[in-house]
Protein backbone atom coordinates (compact mmCIF):
# COMPACT_ATOMS: atom_id res chain seq x y z
CA UNK A 1 0.00 0.00 0.00
CA UNK A 2 2.78 2.42 0.95
CA UNK A 3 4.63 1.63 -2.28
CA UNK A 4 1.48 2.21 -4.35
CA UNK A 5 0.86 5.61 -2.78
CA UNK A 6 4.49 6.59 -3.24
CA UNK A 7 4.39 5.53 -6.90
CA UNK A 8 1.13 7.45 -7.47
CA UNK A 9 2.65 10.59 -5.96
CA UNK A 10 5.72 10.24 -8.16
CA UNK A 11 3.56 9.89 -11.27
CA UNK A 12 1.56 12.97 -10.31
CA UNK A 13 4.76 14.99 -9.80
CA UNK A 14 6.06 13.98 -13.22
CA UNK A 15 2.75 14.87 -14.88
CA UNK A 16 2.66 18.22 -13.10
CA UNK A 17 6.21 18.95 -14.20
CA UNK A 18 5.34 18.15 -17.81
CA UNK A 19 2.30 20.45 -17.66
CA UNK A 20 4.37 23.31 -16.19
CA UNK A 21 7.14 22.89 -18.76
CA UNK A 22 4.61 22.75 -21.57
CA UNK A 23 2.95 25.88 -20.24
CA UNK A 24 6.26 27.71 -20.16
CA UNK A 25 7.19 26.48 -23.61
CA UNK A 26 4.05 27.72 -25.31
CA UNK A 27 4.89 31.46 -25.06
CA UNK A 28 8.44 30.81 -26.22
CA UNK A 29 7.14 28.79 -29.17
CA UNK A 30 4.60 31.51 -29.95
CA UNK A 31 7.42 34.06 -30.04
CA UNK A 32 9.60 31.84 -32.22
CA UNK A 33 6.98 31.34 -34.92
CA UNK A 34 5.68 34.95 -34.79
CA UNK A 35 3.72 35.97 -36.72
CA UNK A 36 1.38 33.05 -37.24
CA UNK A 37 -1.66 35.16 -38.15
CA UNK A 38 -2.34 38.62 -39.67
CA UNK A 39 -0.98 41.70 -37.90
CA UNK A 40 -3.01 44.90 -37.63
CA UNK A 41 -1.30 48.31 -37.93
CA UNK A 42 -3.44 51.18 -36.63
CA UNK A 43 -2.71 54.64 -38.01
CA UNK A 44 -4.25 57.98 -37.15
CA UNK A 45 -4.23 59.28 -40.72
CA UNK A 46 -6.72 59.01 -43.56
CA UNK A 47 -6.21 57.13 -46.81
CA UNK A 48 -3.82 58.78 -49.23
CA UNK A 49 -1.94 60.81 -46.62
CA UNK A 50 1.84 60.63 -46.28
CA UNK A 51 1.56 58.43 -43.20
CA UNK A 52 -0.90 56.11 -44.92
CA UNK A 53 1.09 55.71 -48.15
CA UNK A 54 4.41 55.12 -46.39
CA UNK A 55 2.87 52.61 -43.99
CA UNK A 56 1.19 50.64 -46.78
CA UNK A 57 4.52 50.30 -48.57
CA UNK A 58 6.08 49.05 -45.34
CA UNK A 59 3.14 46.72 -44.60
CA UNK A 60 3.52 45.08 -48.01
CA UNK A 61 7.24 44.54 -47.45
CA UNK A 62 6.69 43.10 -43.96
CA UNK A 63 3.99 40.76 -45.30
CA UNK A 64 6.43 39.39 -47.87
CA UNK A 65 9.31 39.11 -45.41
CA UNK A 66 7.47 37.53 -42.48
CA UNK A 67 4.92 35.45 -44.37
CA UNK A 68 1.71 36.85 -42.85
CA UNK A 69 -0.40 39.84 -43.85
CA UNK A 70 0.28 43.17 -42.18
CA UNK A 71 -2.98 45.11 -42.55
CA UNK A 72 -3.24 48.89 -42.24
CA UNK A 73 -6.32 50.17 -40.43
CA UNK A 74 -7.07 53.89 -40.71
CA UNK A 75 -8.55 55.45 -37.56
CA UNK A 76 -8.22 59.21 -38.06
CA UNK A 77 -9.67 61.86 -35.78
CA UNK A 78 -9.31 63.51 -32.38
CA UNK A 79 -5.65 64.47 -32.95
CA UNK A 80 -4.60 60.82 -33.00
CA UNK A 81 -6.32 59.93 -29.73
CA UNK A 82 -8.68 57.38 -31.32
CA UNK A 83 -5.85 55.40 -32.89
CA UNK A 84 -3.51 55.60 -29.90
CA UNK A 85 -6.18 54.60 -27.39
CA UNK A 86 -7.21 51.58 -29.47
CA UNK A 87 -3.61 50.43 -29.78
CA UNK A 88 -2.81 51.01 -26.11
CA UNK A 89 -5.76 48.82 -25.08
CA UNK A 90 -4.84 45.96 -27.42
CA UNK A 91 -3.31 42.71 -26.19
CA UNK A 92 0.50 42.93 -25.93
CA UNK A 93 1.07 39.98 -28.25
CA UNK A 94 2.55 41.72 -31.29
CA UNK A 95 -0.57 41.40 -33.42
CA UNK A 96 -1.60 45.04 -33.01
CA UNK A 97 0.90 47.75 -33.92
CA UNK A 98 0.55 51.51 -34.18
CA UNK A 99 2.11 54.31 -36.20
CA UNK A 100 3.53 56.95 -33.89
CA UNK A 101 4.96 60.28 -34.95
CA UNK A 102 6.01 63.75 -34.00
CA UNK A 103 2.34 64.68 -33.60
CA UNK A 104 2.16 62.39 -30.54
CA UNK A 105 5.09 64.18 -28.94
CA UNK A 106 3.30 67.49 -29.55
CA UNK A 107 0.00 66.19 -28.16
CA UNK A 108 1.75 65.03 -24.99
CA UNK A 109 3.27 68.50 -24.58
CA UNK A 110 0.15 70.44 -25.56
CA UNK A 111 -2.79 68.62 -23.98
CA UNK A 112 -3.49 68.78 -20.26
CA UNK A 113 -4.55 65.14 -20.22
CA UNK A 114 -4.78 62.22 -22.64
CA UNK A 115 -6.36 58.76 -22.28
CA UNK A 116 -2.96 57.18 -22.85
CA UNK A 117 0.70 57.76 -21.99
CA UNK A 118 2.70 57.67 -25.21
CA UNK A 119 5.92 56.79 -23.35
CA UNK A 120 4.61 54.21 -20.85
CA UNK A 121 1.85 52.58 -22.92
CA UNK A 122 3.90 51.79 -26.03
CA UNK A 123 7.04 49.83 -26.85
CA UNK A 124 9.04 51.45 -29.68
CA UNK A 125 9.99 49.16 -32.57
CA UNK A 126 11.64 51.26 -35.27
CA UNK A 127 11.70 54.64 -36.93
CA UNK A 128 10.20 54.68 -40.42
CA UNK A 129 10.82 58.09 -41.95
CA UNK A 130 11.81 61.67 -41.27
CA UNK A 131 10.77 64.71 -43.25
CA UNK A 132 11.68 68.35 -42.98
CA UNK A 133 9.46 71.26 -43.88
CA UNK A 134 10.12 73.81 -46.58
CA UNK A 135 10.00 77.58 -46.31
CA UNK A 136 8.65 78.74 -49.68
CA UNK A 137 7.81 82.04 -51.36
CA UNK A 138 6.17 83.00 -54.65
CA UNK A 139 8.48 83.09 -57.63
CA UNK A 140 8.27 86.89 -57.91
CA UNK A 141 8.53 87.47 -54.16
CA UNK A 142 11.08 89.81 -52.65
CA UNK A 143 11.96 87.03 -50.21
CA UNK A 144 14.80 85.08 -51.81
CA UNK A 145 16.41 83.75 -48.63
CA UNK A 146 15.78 83.30 -44.92
CA UNK A 147 18.03 86.29 -44.33
CA UNK A 148 15.51 88.37 -46.32
CA UNK A 149 12.64 86.97 -44.26
CA UNK A 150 14.29 87.62 -40.90
CA UNK A 151 15.49 91.12 -41.87
CA UNK A 152 11.99 92.10 -42.99
CA UNK A 153 10.40 90.61 -39.86
CA UNK A 154 12.76 92.57 -37.61
CA UNK A 155 12.17 95.81 -39.48
CA UNK A 156 8.39 95.33 -39.65
CA UNK A 157 7.13 93.69 -36.44
CA UNK A 158 3.90 91.77 -36.93
CA UNK A 159 3.63 92.43 -40.67
CA UNK A 160 5.22 89.28 -42.08
CA UNK A 161 2.55 86.61 -42.61
CA UNK A 162 3.35 82.92 -42.71
CA UNK A 163 0.81 80.33 -43.84
CA UNK A 164 0.66 77.27 -41.63
CA UNK A 165 -1.79 74.62 -40.50
CA UNK A 166 -3.97 74.56 -37.41
CA UNK A 167 -2.56 75.25 -33.94
CA UNK A 168 -0.99 72.13 -32.49
CA UNK A 169 0.50 70.91 -35.78
CA UNK A 170 4.23 70.71 -36.34
CA UNK A 171 3.94 73.42 -39.01
CA UNK A 172 2.31 75.82 -36.58
CA UNK A 173 4.85 75.17 -33.84
CA UNK A 174 7.65 75.60 -36.38
CA UNK A 175 6.47 79.20 -36.91
CA UNK A 176 6.38 79.70 -33.13
CA UNK A 177 9.91 78.34 -32.89
CA UNK A 178 11.03 80.76 -35.62
CA UNK A 179 9.62 83.66 -33.62
CA UNK A 180 11.50 82.59 -30.51
CA UNK A 181 14.77 81.66 -32.25
CA UNK A 182 14.96 84.84 -34.36
CA UNK A 183 13.41 87.14 -31.78
CA UNK A 184 10.83 88.40 -34.26
CA UNK A 185 7.12 89.07 -34.25
CA UNK A 186 5.45 87.44 -37.27
CA UNK A 187 1.84 86.53 -37.88
CA UNK A 188 1.02 82.84 -38.27
CA UNK A 189 -2.03 82.34 -40.48
CA UNK A 190 -3.48 78.84 -39.94
CA UNK A 191 -5.35 77.03 -42.71
CA UNK A 192 -7.40 73.85 -42.66
CA UNK A 193 -5.26 72.09 -45.26
CA UNK A 194 -1.98 72.33 -47.14
CA UNK A 195 -3.68 73.11 -50.49
CA UNK A 196 -5.54 76.00 -48.83
CA UNK A 197 -2.26 77.39 -47.48
CA UNK A 198 -0.51 77.07 -50.84
CA UNK A 199 -3.42 78.74 -52.65
CA UNK A 200 -3.24 81.67 -50.23
CA UNK A 201 0.47 82.04 -51.00
CA UNK A 202 -0.18 82.10 -54.75
CA UNK A 203 -2.92 84.73 -54.32
CA UNK A 204 -0.56 86.89 -52.32
CA UNK A 205 -2.67 86.63 -49.17
CA UNK A 206 0.41 85.56 -47.19
CA UNK A 207 4.11 86.22 -47.65
CA UNK A 208 5.55 82.80 -46.85
CA UNK A 209 4.34 79.22 -46.56
CA UNK A 210 5.92 76.59 -44.31
CA UNK A 211 4.85 73.04 -45.13
CA UNK A 212 6.03 69.58 -46.09
CA UNK A 213 7.39 68.74 -49.52
CA UNK A 214 4.59 66.55 -50.93
CA UNK A 215 1.82 69.20 -51.15
CA UNK A 216 4.29 71.75 -52.56
CA UNK A 217 6.04 69.49 -55.08
CA UNK A 218 3.88 70.35 -58.11
CA UNK A 219 4.21 74.10 -57.48
CA UNK A 220 7.98 73.79 -57.10
CA UNK A 221 8.33 71.76 -60.28
CA UNK A 222 5.98 74.13 -62.10
CA UNK A 223 8.17 77.10 -61.21
CA UNK A 224 5.42 78.92 -59.30
CA UNK A 225 7.20 78.98 -55.96
CA UNK A 226 10.78 78.82 -54.67
CA UNK A 227 12.10 76.90 -51.69
CA UNK A 228 14.29 79.32 -49.75
CA UNK A 229 15.08 77.06 -46.81
CA UNK A 230 14.44 73.68 -45.18
CA UNK A 231 13.80 73.30 -41.47
CA UNK A 232 15.95 70.33 -40.42
CA UNK A 233 19.45 70.25 -39.02
CA UNK A 234 20.90 68.98 -42.30
CA UNK A 235 20.08 69.68 -45.92
CA UNK A 236 17.50 67.47 -47.63
CA UNK A 237 19.16 65.02 -50.03
CA UNK A 238 16.76 65.70 -52.91
CA UNK A 239 16.95 69.49 -52.40
CA UNK A 240 20.67 69.71 -51.76
CA UNK A 241 20.89 73.22 -53.16
CA UNK A 242 18.46 74.63 -50.61
CA UNK A 243 20.08 75.80 -47.34
CA UNK A 244 18.65 75.05 -43.91
CA UNK A 245 17.20 77.69 -41.63
CA UNK A 246 20.08 76.90 -39.27
CA UNK A 247 22.60 77.73 -42.01
CA UNK A 248 20.76 81.00 -42.63
CA UNK A 249 21.57 82.56 -39.28
CA UNK A 250 19.53 80.58 -36.72
CA UNK A 251 21.89 77.76 -35.65
CA UNK A 252 19.52 76.37 -32.99
CA UNK A 253 16.53 76.05 -35.32
CA UNK A 254 15.71 72.42 -36.06
CA UNK A 255 12.28 71.07 -36.97
CA UNK A 256 12.13 67.57 -38.41
CA UNK A 257 8.93 65.59 -38.37
CA UNK A 258 9.05 61.82 -38.19
CA UNK A 259 7.03 58.67 -37.84
CA UNK A 260 7.77 55.25 -36.42
CA UNK A 261 6.11 52.00 -35.51
CA UNK A 262 5.39 50.76 -31.99
CA UNK A 263 3.48 48.08 -30.12
CA UNK A 264 1.49 48.06 -26.89
CA UNK A 265 3.76 47.96 -23.84
CA UNK A 266 4.47 44.43 -22.68
CA UNK A 267 5.07 42.78 -26.05
CA UNK A 268 7.89 40.25 -25.56
CA UNK A 269 11.36 41.54 -26.41
CA UNK A 270 12.08 38.83 -29.04
CA UNK A 271 9.03 39.95 -31.04
CA UNK A 272 10.08 43.61 -30.81
CA UNK A 273 13.58 42.69 -31.98
CA UNK A 274 12.25 40.58 -34.87
CA UNK A 275 9.96 43.37 -36.04
CA UNK A 276 12.65 46.02 -35.72
CA UNK A 277 15.07 43.99 -37.84
CA UNK A 278 12.38 43.37 -40.46
CA UNK A 279 11.43 47.07 -40.65
CA UNK A 280 15.05 48.17 -41.07
CA UNK A 281 15.52 45.67 -43.92
CA UNK A 282 12.21 46.57 -45.58
CA UNK A 283 12.98 50.28 -45.68
CA UNK A 284 16.27 49.63 -47.46
CA UNK A 285 14.43 48.33 -50.52
CA UNK A 286 14.59 50.45 -53.71
CA UNK A 287 10.78 50.73 -53.77
CA UNK A 288 10.61 52.10 -50.24
CA UNK A 289 13.42 54.55 -50.94
CA UNK A 290 11.76 55.72 -54.19
CA UNK A 291 8.44 56.23 -52.40
CA UNK A 292 10.19 58.23 -49.72
CA UNK A 293 11.83 60.55 -52.22
CA UNK A 294 8.54 61.05 -54.05
CA UNK A 295 6.84 62.08 -50.81
CA UNK A 296 9.75 64.15 -49.54
CA UNK A 297 10.80 61.70 -46.83
CA UNK A 298 14.02 60.04 -45.81
CA UNK A 299 13.04 56.40 -45.23
CA UNK A 300 15.25 54.75 -42.60
CA UNK A 301 14.63 52.24 -39.86
CA UNK A 302 16.26 52.26 -36.43
CA UNK A 303 16.79 50.37 -33.22
CA UNK A 304 13.87 50.56 -30.76
CA UNK A 305 15.99 52.61 -28.33
CA UNK A 306 16.65 55.29 -30.96
CA UNK A 307 12.94 55.77 -31.63
CA UNK A 308 12.19 55.90 -27.91
CA UNK A 309 14.87 58.54 -27.33
CA UNK A 310 13.59 60.66 -30.20
CA UNK A 311 10.07 60.58 -28.80
CA UNK A 312 11.20 61.64 -25.32
CA UNK A 313 13.49 64.36 -26.67
CA UNK A 314 10.73 65.84 -28.82
CA UNK A 315 8.27 65.84 -25.91
CA UNK A 316 10.81 67.86 -23.92
CA UNK A 317 11.53 70.16 -26.86
CA UNK A 318 7.91 71.01 -27.63
CA UNK A 319 7.04 71.32 -23.94
CA UNK A 320 9.74 73.94 -23.54
CA UNK A 321 8.59 75.86 -26.63
CA UNK A 322 4.95 75.80 -25.52
CA UNK A 323 5.98 77.24 -22.16
CA UNK A 324 8.36 79.83 -23.65
CA UNK A 325 5.89 80.99 -26.30
CA UNK A 326 3.02 81.06 -23.76
CA UNK A 327 0.87 78.77 -25.89
CA UNK A 328 -2.21 77.77 -23.88
CA UNK A 329 -2.51 74.08 -23.07
CA UNK A 330 -5.62 72.40 -24.41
Amino acid sequence: MFRAVTLARAVLCVVASIVVVAGLARPAHAQADYPNRPVQIIIAYGAGTIGDVSMRILAEKLSNQLGKNFVVENRPGAAGVIAAKAAAMAAPDGYTLVLLGNSYAISTALFKSLPYDVVKDFAPISAIATFDFLVVAKKDSKFKSMQDVIAYAKANPGKLTIATLSPGTTQYLAVELLKVAAGVNVTAVPFRSSPDAAAALLRGDVDIDMDSYAPLKALLEGGKIDAIATTGRNRVSFLAGVPTVAESGLPNFDVTSWNGIAAPAGVPAPIIAKLSKAVVEALQSPEAQATGRRLGMEMRGSAPEELGSRLKNDIAKWSQLIETAHIPKQ
